[in-house]
C-alpha cells in the first residue's frame, strides 16, 4: 500500500498534516493502521448539489459484489478529499486500483479548516462524516489552538493543541509544537 503525502494549501496546513503522518509513523509500519493524506479521496452516496442532507459514506459490509463495485460504482460516486483519514488494521475498507479513492468508515478524518472553506462546506463534511457512527473526525481552524471534535454525529469534547491529542482508539499525535501563541 502506498502512502502518498501532499503539502497543504498554507505552510501551517501543510506542518499539521505532516505532522499527523510522523505521529503515527510507527503505527503505519507496524501495519496496524492505514493513512491517507490529501490525494486519496473518500466516496460517498448522493448528491451533494441536490440533497446535501441524504449524503452518506459508503457502508462496504452492504456491498455483495465488491469487485464490481471497484471496478464500474467507485469512479461514477461523488467524493471529498479529507485532509487526513486512517483506517486501523481491522476496518474494512476498498480502494480503487490506483489507490486514489476509498470508500467505507474511517476511524479518524481530520480537517485543517481554512478562510477558503465556506459555512456550507463545514457543516456539509460534518453531516457527510457523520454518516458513519463510528468515524471520529476532528477539525482544526487555522488560526485556532482548538480541535473541534466529533464521533458519529455526535459533537464530543474538544481538544487543544497545547496537549497531546488522543484518539478513542489510543492513537497519540503530538502537535504541540505547532501551538498558536496566545
Amino acid at each position: 500500500m502506498n502512502n502518498i503525502m501532499e503539502m497543504g494549501a498554507t505552510a501551517r496546513h501543510g506542518r499539521l498534516i505532516g505532522l499527523l503522518q510522523k505521529s503515527i509513523f510507527d503505527l503505519f509500519f507496524k501495519k496496524n493502521l492505514i493513512h491517507f493524506s490529501e490525494s486519496t479521496s473518500l466516496v460517498y452516496y448522493g448528491n451533494k448539489k441536490r440533497a446535501p442532507g441524504n449524503c452518506e459514506l459508503v457502508d462496504i459490509s452492504r456491498i455483495s459484489d465488491i469487485k464490481f463495485f471497484k471496478e464500474e460504482v467507485m469512479a461514477d460516486l461523488d467524493h471529498v478529499v479529507p485532509d487526513y483519514m486512517h483506517f486501523v488494521k481491522n476496518n474494512n475498507f476498498i480502494l480503487n486500483k490506483k489507490e486514489t479513492r476509498a470508500a467505507g468508515f474511517p476511524d479518524l478524518i481530520i480537517e485543517v479548516w481554512s478562510q477558503s472553506n465556506s459555512d456550507f462546506d463545514k457543516a456539509y463534511l460534518k453531516h457527510l462524516y457523520g454518516t458513519s457512527g463510528g468515524t471520529e473526525h476532528w477539525y482544526i481552524e487555522q488560526d485556532s489552538n482548538i480541535v473541534e471534535c466529533w464521533y458519529g454525529d455526535q459533537r464530543v469534547e474538544d481538544k487543544n493543541l497545547s496537549d497531546v491529542l488522543k484518539t478513542r482508539d489510543g492513537i497519540e499525535f503530538d502537535l504541540r509544537y505547532l501551538k498558536l501563541e496566545e
